[in-house]
């Protein structure tokens, strides 16, 4: 009978599968020969001591106990073709899950997608790059994947009371993710290997029976006696169906927009805002780790901090180790920052978002827009940067204790966000208590973590898309919006999620809901 077993173990042993048998012969007291293999269910790093442990929860296999590596297969996808048709609106991952749910349950998905497939996409990500132009409908937040595909792949969660998180991992592992996936306590796949994985969910969709529409973009919805009949798109066509998942991502701002015209209730919902700070990789890792060199069996270093100043919340967020900062504007005439790594976090800098909580207080010199205010607010402050830094993709940039000191930095060193820099007075970008709050947090971010608060740091401005400024309620039963039956909104646009995983968890519920109201 195989054994659960739980214990610690340096990184050097942890990286060598023979050193692991070793190490725990040695715990039960027999020859590592009589250890058919040890299966790492967890792991992660304990870095709170000088010397750094792995954290690992194994079960052993003795010699002479049945044994099978773990494939893992995908469920059953029937053919759907000639199925009652649902229509999701976006291709992130909250609506291709959703779609391969209702592929599970016999229903035939029609994926609806404003931006290009994964491929089409990285045309469009080099022509912002280099170029500094902006296409509204394929950038990093649209298009197939959505905005994760090119922004990390973090699968990191809090929201285990949301639905199965290891299901949406097994998933991935099926369509082409590494198994690492499952034990890291931090797993993460890396922007480089996402499109693959993202490029082979859609082929089973479409070898399914279900369809994906790109380059197709919801200009109107068909509602008839308050109940979803269709979608228009860009071209006058009607897409009919009656059940509709409204999947369309955190930067939509156009549906937000068609909602608030057509009298379909939204809501402001709080987010938060700041900047991207780029540090060098060695740098957080001296600082992680309190040592000069990490070595060759630790990854590069994260880091996740918090405080609370002037009553407010100020927080890493999307931390990226050893990766670099993008330019996520989806219009022109707007600067937006956000980070990604490659899966392998192999460059020399890491860099994070580092944002303040807001309330809705905040947005009431945007008051008229209604629930459209906290996105008002947004647009105001990336469209103010866009100015300051040139009226191109260059971000304002400033040294962080250069910030903190109100002094406009001498020089910007080349970061790892590719269109360039500015160099202005930060303070001029933001509202001047989201200034306040941010310099005296970073003063008591480097008390906490010494080494952190360095002109070595530079600050990019602004990461302002940590979540939707807008939430489409439903009823908490049924994920039907109040008033709009068949209507489901879902995932972060809609305010429901936060990140790949609970997205694709909040997919799945929509299809399975709309799965019991038909079946």
């Amino acid at each position: 009978m195989p054994r659960e077993y739980q214990f610690q173990v340096s990184p050097e042993v942890a990286a060598n599968e023979n050193l692991l048998n070793q190490h725990v012969a040695k715990q039960f007291q027999i020859s590592p020969k009589d250890i058919q293999k040890t299966v790492v269910l967890k792991r992660s790093i304990d870095a709170r001591q000088k010397a750094i442990k792995v954290n690992i929860k194994a079960k052993v296999y003795f010699v002479g106990e049945d044994f099978e590596e773990n494939n893992f297969q995908l469920p059953e996808y029937k053919n759907v073709s000639n199925a009652q048709e649902v229509i999701i609106v976006g291709a992130g991952p909250a609506g291709l899950f959703a779609a391969l749910q209702l592929i599970e349950l016999g229903l035939k998905p029609i994926v609806i997608e404003r931006g290009k497939d994964v491929r089409g996409r990285r045309r469009d990500l080099k022509a912002i790059n280099v170029e500094h132009i902006v296409n509204e409908d394929s950038n990093y937040c649209f298009g197939e994947g959505g905005a994760g595909t090119y922004s990390d792949g973090k699968l990191y969660t809090r929201s285990k009371k949301r639905g199965d998180v290891d299901r949406i991992l097994r998933l991935l592992v099926g369509f082409g993710a590494t198994s690492e996936i499952l034990v890291e306590a931090h797993p993460h796949i890396g922007t480089n290997k996402l499109p693959q994985i993202i490029q082979d969910i859609r082929e089973k969709i479409i070898e399914s029976g279900g369809k994906v529409l790109f380059e197709t973009r919801v200009t109107d919805f068909v509602i008839s006696n308050n109940e979803i009949q269709g979608i228009v798109t860009q071209n006058g066509d009607i897409i009919p169906a009656n059940k509709l998942i409204l999947a369309t991502g955190h930067s939509a701002r156009d549906i937000f927009e068609l909602l608030d015209r057509k009298k379909i209730v939204i809501e402001a919902k709080p987010f938060a805002l700041g900047v991207r700070a780029e540090h060098p990789q060695e740098l957080i890792d001296k600082i992680q780790y309190s040592c000069d060199y990490r070595g060759e069996f630790l990854p590069p270093a994260p880091y996740s901090i918090v405080k609370q100043v002037n009553g407010r919340g100020m927080y890493s967020f999307c931390m990226c180790p050893g990766g670099v900062i993008a330019p996520c504007a989806t219009s022109p005439g707007e600067v937006v920052t956000n980070g990604w790594s490659p899966s392998k976090r192999d460059q020399v800098t890491a860099n994070s978002g580092i944002v303040v909580e807001l309330k809705l207080e905040d947005f009431k010199p945007f008051a008229k827009f209604g629930a459209l205010a906290g996105m008002e607010f947004q647009k105001n402050i990336e469209q103010n940067a866009w100015q300051m830094a040139g009226k191109t993709q260059k971000v304002p940039a400033q040294r962080l204790v250069d910030f903190s000191c109100q002094k406009i930095s001498s020089d910007i060193p080349k970061t790892s966000y590719v269109p360039g820099t500015t160099s202005v007075e930060l303070g001029d970008v933001f509202p001047n208590f989201l200034t306040q709050i941010m310099r005296e947090g970073f003063q008591e971010f480097g008390k906490s973590m010494k080494g952190y608060f360095t002109n070595e740091a530079i600050l990019h401005a602004p990461e302002s898309r940590t979540s939707s400024p807008v939430r489409i309620p439903r009823d908490d039963f049924s994920l039907e919006h109040p008033q709009i039956k068949g209507l489901y909104p879902c995932g972060e646009g809609a305010g429901f999620a936060g990140g790949i995983i609970s997205a694709a968890i909040d997919g799945e519920k929509c299809a399975l809901k709309i799965a019991e109201v038909l079946k």
